[in-house]
């Protein structure tokens, strides 16, 4: 399958507000940071939560913890994806039991992705709350699962993929529709 570029939704300004609003809002609804701890999906919600964490402490002047959490073997697609699935590691320095966890990602699809986050995240402790951020949510779930933080909402059709460029992995700084073509 071939995939050409068909919008360009977000420029890194546009990500650079959006996450900068998300922020703001993670601050408003918990009424400050304090038992708050941001949890980043490997691989895109990693550096997502990297800088929210300094959007907040640019906000609160005070350091918010931030963790990184790999979902592989939690994946209800996971044989059908590889016969060697490859490992990232889950790195949580801290313990979520009674704190408001933030998970963030970059895209909302079907809910699969943030339902393997959750398993994996009750398999660690048990939070006060889990809350979701997102850069895009682009509707189409299979799962009753809605973000509470959203960047841009972004309808698209089945066939259409978001993809979302970040610096610290990709080398650019952009969110855009691709379409497949047979």
């Amino acid at each position: 399958m071939k995939l050409q570029e068909k919008t360009q939704i977000l420029d890194a300004e546009a990500m650079r507000r959006a996450l900068t609003r998300i922020a703001h809002e993670i601050i408003e609804r918990n009424k400050g940071i304090d038992d708050v701890v941001l949890v980043g999906i490997r691989r895109r919600g990693v550096p997502m939560a990297q800088r929210l964490q300094q959007k907040i402490k640019e906000i609160e002047n005070k350091e918010i913890p931030i963790g990184t959490l790999d979902i592989t073997l939690y994946r209800d697609d996971l044989t059908t994806i590889n016969n060697q699935p490859v490992l990232q590691k889950t790195n949580i320095p801290f313990d979520i039991e009674g704190k408001t966890v933030i998970l963030i990602d970059d895209v909302l699809y079907t809910g699969r992705t943030i339902r393997a986050a959750m398993d994996a995240l009750m398999d660690l402790g048990r939070p006060r709350s889990i809350q979701l951020a997102v850069l895009i949510d682009r509707g189409h779930r299979e799962l009753p699962i809605r973000a509470d933080y959203v960047g841009k909402n972004v309808p698209t059709s089945k066939k259409e993929i978001i993809e979302c460029k970040l610096q610290e992995i990709d080398g650019e700084e952009r969110v855009i529709i691709v379409e497949g073509e047979a």
